[in-house]
């Protein structure tokens, strides 16, 4: 079908747009062709987002979430019966028997570290069948040396610092599992006591993995070892399937709210979804033994809470459309790109090798000066906390670090990556990807001829 005149106009006034905004010809054209081939594709991901839409509603329909439940608590927070509600909407939306849902697990390491220190006792063992976990959680666990440290190298409160060890078995070289290796594991270490499996790639180049490989892991171990528990750092991938990890097994999943299931608008706040028992050892070290889930204030917060849960599955869906613009458009420039362009998703993460710094920050600079916050800033390389090298971060967020929103981060080491994530909308995600290919252009890296 042609475009008829007022279509043609519209067009037209777009591309006039971006141009005002500091996006060149020939990067707004190549934009758009790459776009032409995802149609069929972008199409798919609405309707995942319209399946996750209606599950969101039927839970919050289910435990009858009403005006009341979006009035906050403060002090004690007894009786706060919308954060006791959200916890039950989340509970029917990830299929578990409980949900520890609150403002005071201030972010995803945070209810990580919750679930693993509240779960595991002194000579238990964790265990990674996985690989190495996100940078973060290298402290939480106790394997690196870091300023801040006890004398004997264990990071303060670690978990190592408790006497739970660790152990871990890496992916191979394809990004699959080491089944064998991790029979042989689970066969000589009658310690393990819990499993941790991160479903997104971290700062690193492997694939994410997909809830039924992530269910056919959990097959494994539970059918050796059906004593071990199984937790899975879903965060990132929250609504990009229509089911989530803890429907194929997993005993506890655990996300932040400002990355997807808090829809850009939850301010803070983390979530632990599973087994009742699990729930409860966390609620437990949250507030205190005795006290449980029956104590911790919601703030005022609840109702961003709940809107924000109502609008995550569409805004996990504009930030998922982003990833796969980004991924054809950097792969067509004959850029690394983990996940290809093509290949299946299961996270809102894409990663970019540029193999020099420059790329890195040239990228960042780009997503920074698409931000509605803070674009006239320029992020640079620093000593972040938690990180063992230099990491630079672009986000200008109306929710401090909120990675559903749009930003891009990496750490300024080989093979020099970008991590791309987010954006509340589809139309800013487009925005903020040609963006960074401007600023390519503009620094002379990426020649606009060639595109």
């Amino acid at each position: 079908m042609k475009p008829n005149k007022e279509q043609t106009k519209l067009e037209k006034k777009l591309q006039k747009q971006y141009q005002e905004m500091g996006i060149c010809t020939e990067v707004y054209t190549y934009g758009e062709r790459i776009l032409a081939e995802l149609k069929e594709r972008f199409s798919e991901i609405d309707a995942v987002a319209e399946y996750n839409q209606m599950k969101v509603v039927a839970a919050m329909q289910k435990n009858k979430v009403g005006e009341a439940c979006l009035y906050g608590t403060t002090g004690y927070g007894y009786n706060d019966i919308g954060r006791d509600t959200l916890e039950a909407v989340y509970a029917s939306i990830f299929h578990t028997e409980d949900a520890l849902v609150r403002p005071q697990i201030t972010c995803g390491t945070h209810a990580l570290a919750l679930a693993l220190m509240s779960n595991l006792r002194p000579g238990d063992m964790l265990y990674s069948p996985v690989g190495k976990p996100y940078d973060t959680l290298e402290e939480v666990i106790g394997i690196r040396d870091e300023k801040g440290s006890s004398p004997d190298g264990r990071s303060t409160g670690s978990l190592k610092e408790y006497g739970i060890s660790y152990r871990q078995t890496d992916l191979l070289s394809d990004g699959s599992f080491d089944f064998p290796a991790i029979e042989k594991v689970l066969s000589e270490e009658p310690t393990i006591r819990l499993v941790t499996i991160q479903r997104s790639k971290g700062y690193q180049t492997r694939p994410t993995l997909s809830v039924n490989r992530i269910g056919e892991l959990i097959s494994f171990i539970k059918e050796r070892r059906p004593d071990i528990l199984c937790m899975v750092d879903n965060c990132y991938g929250e609504f990009v399937e229509t089911k989530e990890p803890s429907e194929v097994g997993a005993d506890m999943v655990v996300g932040s709210l400002i990355k997807n299931p808090g829809g850009g608008l939850a301010p803070i706040g983390g979530y632990i979804a599973g087994t009742k028992k699990c729930v409860q050892n966390a609620a437990f070290r949250l507030t205190s033994p005795g006290l449980g889930k029956e104590v911790g204030a919601s703030l005022g917060v609840l109702s961003s809470f709940f809107q924000g849960l109502f609008l995550a599955p569409t805004v996990s869906a504009g930030a998922l459309k982003g990833a796969i613009f980004a991924a054809n458009l950097y792969e067509r420039l004959g850029y690394r790109v983990v996940p290809n362009g093509s290949e299946s998703r299961h996270d809102i993460i894409q990663a970019v090798e540029f193999g020099n710094p420059e790329g890195v920050i040239a990228f960042c600079e780009g997503i920074q000066a698409a931000a509605p916050v803070d674009s006239y800033v320029t992020p640079e390389p620093w000593d972040m906390p938690g990180y063992d090298n230099q990491v630079i971060m672009a986000a200008g967020a109306f929710v401090s670090g909120s990675s559903i929103e749009l930003s891009a981060d990496g750490p300024i080491t080989p093979p020099y990556a970008v991590y791309f994530q987010g954006g509340l909308t589809w139309q800013h995600a487009k925005f903020g990807i040609l963006k960074t290919l401007q600023s390519l252009v503009d620094k002379g890296i990426i020649s606009a001829q060639k595109l």
